[in-house]
């Protein structure tokens, strides 16, 4: 699914979900790169995480999310 607009995380496809959850697991994937891709804003994959996870995994997955320097892409020199 390549949207670029706000999805609804329930209108996804079960493949769909488990990619996002991957996504947001692995360290080097921007949560840009994943609203690029599917369309679902960051705070809506902070939420799905959060569900679809156990607590300990979630809290796991908070505390190597906040001592990154950042998930989101750096803005783009302007020239």
């Amino acid at each position: 699914m390549n949207t670029a607009t706000p999805q609804d995380l329930t209108t996804l496809s079960a493949e769909d979900r488990k990619s996002i959850i991957a996504l947001a697991w692995n360290d080097r994937t921007p949560f840009d790169t994943i609203f690029a891709q599917f369309g679902v804003p960051e705070k809506d994959v902070r939420r799905f995480m959060r569900r679809s996870m156990k607590t300990s995994s979630f809290k796991l997955w908070r505390e190597r999310l906040s001592s990154r320097a950042a998930k989101s892409t750096p803005p783009k020199p302007s020239a």
